[in-house]
């Protein structure tokens, strides 16, 4: 069977609501390596099928994020079993910490988790992330901190991480790296996003070498309603759409 007759036959097999799923997944991941926060094939993110089984969308383990598609994601329920057959493996390391949000959170349809040097520096800090800008704000209304315990192949690390997770939408991974959820692909993007932007910009601040202004915790109170304001109640959905136009620009095969 050709690549194109392959990739017709997974758009066939599923439903409409988890094409889209994976259509927007690939578009994360290509939206991962086009800013740069991919670690060639060590990094995941992992969405929920629509539907009542308890089944997960997660990358081919040995695809560049660059080089994933619609038709490329492998279908695996909560204890890591392929439920569709795929041509790729799942790295099990990702998969612990994904099934372990998705199995406890069913509010979360997303999980998205990076190794970018500036959110492993800034794990590695022990207080971590700062309210040094505007946009370290928003990943501060819900973020937790999981301390580290090697690299994440132990199941008994599951419940640890998920209590530390909590209800928040953040997630540092001491020494580690950074993990958001959220309902939707384009919500978890927009977080990490937020969250993965602060980390930066906290780091170039504290390399000027000079005394550093926190902002006031009583401004942080009132963010959560300041951030609905000004994603207009979209969350992530604001900002998606255009994201999307940015991709087909630049290569529109995520949607094969």
């Amino acid at each position: 069977m050709s690549t194109a007759a392959k990739k017709l036959a997974v758009r066939e097999r599923v439903s409409a609501e988890e094409w889209q799923v994976r259509v927007d997944l690939a578009a994360c991941y290509r939206l991962i390596a086009m800013y740069g926060w991919d670690d060639l094939v060590f990094t995941h993110i992992s969405a929920r099928v629509p539907g009542p089984e308890e089944h997960f969308l997660i990358n081919a383990y040995g695809l560049l994020f660059e080089e994933i598609t619609a038709s490329s994601m492998v279908k695996v329920d909560l204890a890591g079993n392929i439920v569709m057959e795929a041509p790729y493996p799942v790295n099990p390391a990702g998969f612990t910490i994904h099934s372990a949000v998705h199995e406890a959170r069913h509010d979360v349809g997303c999980v998205l988790h990076t190794h970018t040097r500036a959110g492993v520096a800034v794990s590695a800090q022990r207080e971590g992330l700062l309210p040094l800008s505007q946009g370290s704000l928003f990943p501060l209304m819900g973020l937790g901190y999981h301390d580290y315990e090697g690299i994440a192949l132990n199941a008994e690390e599951k419940p640890r991480l998920v209590a530390d997770l909590g209800n928040n939408a953040c997630l540092i991974l001491r020494n580690h790296g950074l993990l958001t959820v959220g309902p939707t692909i384009p919500d978890a993007f927009l977080v990490m996003y937020m969250l993965e932007t602060a980390c930066q910009t906290q780091l170039l601040a504290q390399s000027a070498n000079t005394e550093l202004v926190q902002i006031d915790p009583r401004i942080l109170q009132g963010i959560a309603l300041q951030a609905k304001e000004v994603t207009k109640g979209l969350g992530g959905q604001l900002a998606w759409p255009g994201l999307l136009r940015k991709l087909d620009r630049r290569d529109a095969s995520f949607r094969e």
